[in-house]
C-alpha cells in the first residue's frame, strides 16, 4: 500500500501562487508516475499535471506555462507550483501516484485551492 499526504492550499488572489506538496510512503512502486489532479464543483476530477521517476512530464493545457511540477525523488515528494492563478483554477487538488506495473491508482485526501479577490 501506498500513502499519499498533501499539504498547502488555501487561498491566494487572482494572478497569484500557490504551492502544494505531496509526500508518499509505503511500498511505492519503482516505477511510477507521481502528480497532481483536480476536481471543481460541479465537475468531473482532470489531470493537472504528472511526471514520472525519469523526468517525463505531462501538463494539462489550462496550465501549461503557468504550473510547474518539480519532483524530489529520494524524499518520494512532488510538488505544484501554481503561478498566475485564475479563479478557474478553484478546485480540490489530489495527489495522485500510479503503479504502472499493477495499473493501480493511489489517491490523497485532497486539499483545497481556492483563488478569489
Amino acid at each position: 500500500q501506498v500513502q499519499l499526504v498533501e499539504f498547502g492550499g488555501g487561498l491566494a488572489q487572482p494572478g497569484g501562487s500557490l504551492t502544494l506538496s505531496c509526500e508518499a510512503s509505503g511500498n511505492i512502486p519503482s516505477n511510477n508516475f507521481m502528480g497532481w489532479y483536480r476536481q471543481a464543483p460541479g465537475k468531473e476530477r482532470e489531470l493537472v499535471a504528472t511526471r514520472t521517476t525519469a523526468g517525463w512530464i505531462k501538463y494539462a493545457d489550462s496550465v501549461e506555462g503557468r504550473f510547474t511540477i518539480p519532483r524530489d525523488t529520494p524524499k518520494n515528494t512532488v510538488y505544484l507550483q501554481m503561478n498566475s492563478l485564475e479563479p478557474e483554477d478553484t478546485a480540490v487538488y489530489y495527489c495522485n501516484l500510479k503503479d504502472t506495473v499493477h495499473r493501480t491508482d493511489y489517491w490523497g485526501r485532497g486539499t483545497q485551492a481556492t483563488v478569489s479577490s
